[in-house]
């Protein structure tokens, strides 16, 4: 199983997210499943094909219990791109769950769900979501072929309402992504976040952008609790990196110069270039560059005047 993998998954097996996705998506918000009520379920499923047993690996199984009664089993598959054979992986997944039933002798049988999480931001889930859109079935046939439907939810396309009934720390997930969507600029909630480095690793597997999961690795700083402190470190670790290449490129250009002519021109430029696109005084740049206290007065006045 690859890091990605085992990332997007990492926070979803909290029994207080689990319970919060599935009661914002199958009940609208209302708390009906309770942490407690969840007991995690083996996501290993195993199948017959060639003379060959196979497995098959569900992303989160829970079984969903009231005082040792079994209501339901729930699974999450999480999406980062479309796969127009969804609908027979949930197939397999959800009949390998009743068979296991049948075979053991229940009284009771109780209903199998699968919710798949999408997390495209660029276009919805076009991918056929019932069994009759995936096949090709003549049609004096199709009276005969049952069909099977898949729930899939486009995380980036909630309605703001939507998420706004998130109480975990999904909540902060699903709106990073309907920003990134609707907006040009994202707006970062103070929402306090309860599973830090996993809600980092789930936005930096499914976002493709590793500086969320960086944060978790800096020596010595303690991991920002809210999208308000991510962000910030987010953009410090950009500037500090950016610092590091401009300086970098600025000795390069100052080591370059020798005594050829034009040499305080391009002093001047390097001084000037450095200021400009990190910001920084004139001491800060002359510092960054090394140059030597008997010439600072100088190059102080020319850039000055510029």
């Amino acid at each position: 199983m690859g890091d990605k993998d085992i990332s997007e998954k990492a926070l979803l097996r909290y029994a207080d997210v689990f319970a919060d996705i599935a009661n914002v998506l199958l009940f609208d918000g209302e708390q009906r499943i309770l942490p407690n009520d969840l007991t995690e379920v083996d996501p290993h499923t195993y199948y017959n094909d060639k003379q060959r047993q196979n497995v098959q690996i569900q992303d989160i199984v829970k079984h969903w219990k009231k005082e040792d009664i079994q209501i339901a089993c729930i699974g999450f598959e999480n999406q980062t791109s479309v796969d127009p054979n969804m609908v027979f992986r949930v197939i397999g997944y959800d009949g390998a769950r009743y068979r296991a039933q049948l075979n053991q002798e229940q009284k009771h049988f109780y209903p199998v769900i699968t919710l798949v999480l999408y997390y495209g931001d660029r276009k919805p889930w076009q991918a056929p979501c019932t069994l009759h859109e995936r096949l090709h079935i003549p049609a004096e046939l199709k009276p005969y072929v049952s069909d099977y439907s898949i729930n899939i939810f486009d995380i980036a396309y909630l309605s703001e309402d939507t998420v706004s009934k998130f109480q975990s720390d999904f909540q902060v997930v699903a709106d990073y992504f309907v920003q990134k969507r609707l907006y040009r600029d994202y707006k970062p909630s103070e929402k306090q976040i309860q599973h830090v480095e996993e809600t980092l690793f789930l936005l930096s597997a499914i976002s493709d952008d590793r500086r969320f999961e960086d944060i978790c690795f800096i020596p010595d700083k303690e991991v920002p609790h809210n999208m308000c402190e991510i962000l910030d470190r987010v953009e410090q670790k950009g500037f500090q990196a950016g610092y590091k290449q401009g300086i970098e490129q600025g000795k390069e250009q100052w080591i370059g110069i020798g005594t050829e002519r034009g040499i305080e021109q391009e002093r001047i430029h390097s001084l000037l270039s450095l200021m400009s696109t990190l910001h920084l005084s004139p001491d800060q740049a002359m510092d960054a560059l090394q140059i030597p206290e008997v010439e600072r007065e100088y190059y102080m006045k020319r850039i000055s005047s510029k």
